[in-house]
């Protein structure tokens, strides 16, 4: 069993910042990315942010939507489990659901695709 747990999702004025957890626990062997995504009423859900994970011979990486590039950073600690999301800037199109998700290999059962409850983000204007 794998879960992903989110917290920091609240209501904001414009402008204002949030930052969002995730934790991962359970059967986990590794975890090759994790991100976050984000559907709004009506919407299809869509990629926020992604983080891949440092190697010896790599160093990461990063993926943003254009809508949040400059105003959201995401982060990881890798020892952990935990993915962050800073969200500065905040708009009114920012408010959504927002879903953790992680890219990871079970203990036992191998490559996974896991997916957090979810955190409500609602900005005010």
């Amino acid at each position: 069993q794998v879960q992903l747990v989110e917290s920091g999702g609240g209501l904001v004025q414009a402008g204002g910042s949030l930052r969002l957890s995730c934790a991962a626990s359970g059967s986990i062997f590794s975890i090759n990315a994790m991100g976050w995504y984000r559907q709004a009423p009506g919407k299809q859900r869509e990629l926020v942010a992604t983080i891949t994970t440092e190697t010896i011979t790599t160093g990461g990486s990063t993926n943003y939507a254009d809508s949040v590039k400059g105003r959201f950073t995401i982060s990881r600690d890798n020892a952990k489990n935990m993915v962050y999301l800073q969200m500065n800037g905040l708009k009114p199109e920012d408010t959504a659901i927002y879903y953790c998700n992680a890219h990871l290999i079970h203990s036992v059962y191998g490559p996974r695709d896991c997916w957090g409850q979810g955190t409500q983000v609602a900005v005010s204007s």
